[in-house]
């Protein structure tokens, strides 16, 4: 690997990753209400549908699939709903992802829920396809073997990708124990589920 591209990709990557998306959105809201370690399950999806799309978009596949926008519609459509249904029941202080009264016995989300939500989320967003078909191009050296380049940079993207979704889920977790302290159980589902239906309107519309 080419240590000066080497150089220029990490502080590049590092700051996509940490800049606010619906991932990102996503990760301080289920930080919120089902705690850090909890919603490793939903970074878990996220980290494969983050691989996926660079493989597939190194590869040339994304470049295709923006010709036939169709298949991001539909994606990008169902995904959004999903998470605005999830987002209306945290609002509503209902459903597996709301914040729960110790007296709530609701089953909580299960962790193929959790994956599938971060993975939908990270596969649905046409900006992601942009955003890796046009930066990581310049990242791989033609005269090297593409293979191992790519191993190297997906492991530095996925390990990027991990570390600020962990510090915004960290982050929610601490806005959460501000306000449980009063005991305001109903304003942090409200706060939880207005995110999540914002990242539910982002990814349908964005």
């Amino acid at each position: 690997m080419n240590l000066a591209l080497l150089s220029a990709f990490i502080p590049t990557f590092f700051f996509v990753s940490i800049t606010p998306g619906m991932c990102m959105t996503l990760a301080m809201t289920l930080g919120m209400t089902i705690g850090v370690k909890r919603a490793l399950w939903m970074m878990l999806g996220e980290l494969v549908g983050v691989a996926s799309v660079a493989i597939l978009s190194a590869i040339g596949v994304a470049a295709l699939l923006l010709n036939y926008p169709s298949v991001f519609m539909v994606l990008k459509y169902v995904g959004g709903a999903y998470l605005a249904f999830i987002g209306l029941q945290m609002w509503l202080s209902k459903g597996k992802m709301a914040i729960k009264m110790d007296t709530d016995n609701t089953k909580p989300a299960s962790r193929i829920d959790l994956i599938s939500q971060g993975f939908v989320t990270a596969i649905a967003n046409p900006k992601g396809w942009a955003f890796f078909v046009a930066l990581l191009p310049p990242f791989l050296d033609a005269s090297r073997p593409l293979a191992s380049q790519l191993i190297v940079l997906i492991a530095i993207i996925l390990t990027l990708e991990l570390t600020c979704l962990i510090i915004y889920a960290a982050g929610g977790r601490t806005l959460k124990s501000i306000l449980m302290k009063s005991g305001n159980v109903r304003i942090m589902n409200r706060i939880a589920g207005t995110l999540m239906i914002g990242v539910g309107a982002w990814l349908a519309l964005g």
